[in-house]
């Protein structure tokens, strides 16, 4: 039930605060709010288990520090990550770090809350245990090349105009790479091709290393 999940909501921007506890409340979760990442920290290990609403833009330790201080204190919550409008390269070490999923600032209340279930589902089923290495092989090697392209910059953290350049070809038709990309892997969000690509990507490294924040089950 929403009404038994506990969502942390670590930003120093009290309207972002206020807004999010908002629309989470109306949502049936409940929110406990932190005014930085080292008042989350001060308080994360005699919390009750949640999921973590991080921006990634705070003063004194911003959110990938925090992330990795959470991987230090054996903090085991989902991370989503909050990140400012095209901020690729943030979102892509946020998620190479654990995090489940981000999303961009300004976003919409249906985005927030399907960024919240989808790290709640995934810590419950186990996802990534069960996409296997070779499953995310076999939906990369659905790519065309230009389409593997496109996927290999924005897992590089560039955005759509840094990739058009790179490739000689216009931002729009990135935008269009992208769509089909997104279609062929089944996903419906950037975070989750970026996932795709990181199981493949350590799979070929010949270790399949997910971090613990990803696989865990609840308790």
């Amino acid at each position: 039930m929403a009404t038994e999940k506990l969502v942390h909501i670590v930003d120093d921007d009290d309207g972002v605060r206020r807004s999010a506890a908002f629309m989470l409340k109306h949502a049936g979760y409940r929110v406990e709010l932190h005014v930085s990442g080292v008042d989350f920290l001060k308080h994360a290990k005699s919390s009750e288990r949640g999921c973590v609403l991080l921006d990634v833009r705070m003063p004194e330790m911003d959110g990938l520090q925090i992330q990795q201080e959470m991987v230090k204190r054996g903090i085991d919550m989902p991370v989503v990550i909050l990140t400012g409008h095209g901020d690729i390269a943030v979102a892509v070490k946020a998620m190479r770090a654990g995090a489940v999923n981000f999303i961009e600032k300004p976003y919409e209340k249906e985005e927030l809350l399907r960024a919240i279930e989808e790290a709640f589902h995934r810590l419950a089923r186990a996802h990534d245990r069960e996409m296997k290495a070779d499953e995310a092989c076999v939906r990369l090697a659905s790519l065309t090349g230009r389409e593997r392209d496109v996927l290999d910059g924005l897992v590089a953290g560039y955005p759509n105009k840094t990739i058009a350049y790179d490739l000689g070809i216009s931002p729009r038709t990135v935008e269009i790479y992208r769509a089909n990309m997104m279609e062929k892997l089944r996903v419906r969000s950037l975070s989750e091709a970026l996932r795709i690509a990181f199981i493949a990507e350590q799979a070929e490294d010949g270790v399949l290393q997910i971090p613990a924040s990803l696989i865990q089950t609840v308790e």
